[in-house]
């Protein structure tokens, strides 16, 4: 152990030769963390309901997949979209544009009406 000031410190402090302690530069990570966060903000969520309807549909994504979902969000919402139907492949989600959330999902075709309400918007991808 070192002692520094009368202090036992369980550390060396790196000293130069005329006794001082090297300062180290200090990185601004406030800038990096609010620039993650908004990243993190802006990706395309899913809701619970979203969540369930893509697992009880048998509905994976891939992460090409998600981009272009995020893709056609970005586009909707440069439109002033505020509730979009995307439609990729066969599957149509319908997307919350302001809040960027996937609300609900679904096959194309498969038993359904295919009836799509409150929407302002569509996308194909």
């Amino acid at each position: 152990m070192a002692e520094i000031n009368g202090i036992s410190v369980p550390f060396i402090p790196i000293v130069k030769e005329t006794g001082q302690t090297v300062s180290r530069p200090i990185r601004d990570v406030s800038n990096s963390f609010d620039n993650l966060f908004q990243e993190e903000l802006n990706k395309v969520k899913f809701s619970a309901h979203a969540q369930k309807r893509l697992e009880s549909r048998n509905i994976f994504l891939n992460s090409n997949e998600l981009s272009k979902i995020q893709t056609a969000v970005e586009k909707a919402e440069s439109k002033g979209s505020k509730d979009s139907l995307v439609m990729m492949d066969n599957t149509a989600f319908v997307v919350n544009v302001p809040n960027r959330t996937v609300v609900t999902a679904l096959q194309v075709g498969q038993d359904n009406d295919n009836v799509f309400t409150n929407i302002d918007s569509v996308v194909f991808t």
